[in-house]
């Protein structure tokens, strides 16, 4: 096996998931990566670009096939226009795989790593899935709400993702794959469904 073969990348994002489990992601080096996947060091620069690129393509391969097929469903129905969008089913569509990942240990340092790679720019650097940044929702949120300015619906969005993230992600927890108490996902999608269909405090 060549360290060009598709497989090594396997081979690294599965290294990476070891360590980061163990370790948490904060204290895991490129070099340990490397070395964990018996690659030489320069492996991951070579075939992800960087420390962030490979990050990405772990959180695309393990988080996309829990929310894309239903999420491209509710998508494809926003843009026939054949019936307005629920905004109630778009958001359960987001928080319920959100709240079964986060009752798994593996699942939680996914959030955990989610949280702390998107939080800071509104999606996921170096991802290659729209889904993994803010303008597919954005644009299903402005047809379902046109009494909302674009610019309103934007910022209602990302008030809501970084709710998400500090609420599954535990972005600030010490400890990101201990288990800790999470509310009712009922709750929360009530809550940012609310938050996203609110009336314009605008309106004259």
């Amino acid at each position: 096996m060549t360290e060009d073969s598709p497989s090594t990348r396997d081979r690294l994002l599965a290294a990476a998931e070891r360590l980061f489990l163990l370790k948490g992601a904060e204290q895991v080096s490129v070099r340990a990566i490397n070395a964990e996947a018996g690659l030489n060091p320069g492996a991951v620069h070579y075939h992800f670009g960087s420390r962030e690129g490979l990050i990405a393509a772990l959180l695309e391969r393990e988080l996309l096939p829990l929310w894309a097929d239903r999420l491209e469903e509710i998508a494809r129905r926003s843009r026939s226009g054949g019936a307005e969008l629920d905004v109630a089913e778009l958001v359960a569509a987001i928080v319920e795989p959100f709240d079964r990942l986060a009752r798994t240990e593996k699942g939680r340092m996914l959030c955990h790593l989610l949280a702390r790679t998107a939080l800071p720019a509104g999606g996921v650097p170096n991802a290659v899935s729209a889904w993994f940044g803010a303008a597919p929702f954005e644009a299903m949120l402005a047809r379902a709400l046109p009494y909302l300015p674009v610019r309103e619906v934007a910022t209602r969005w990302r008030l809501a993702f970084t709710l998400l993230l500090e609420v599954y992600g535990r972005a600030l927890a010490p400890n990101p794959t201990a288990p800790s108490p999470l509310p009712d996902p009922a709750t929360v999608a009530a809550f940012i469904t609310a938050g996203l269909t609110a009336p314009s405090p605008h309106r004259a």
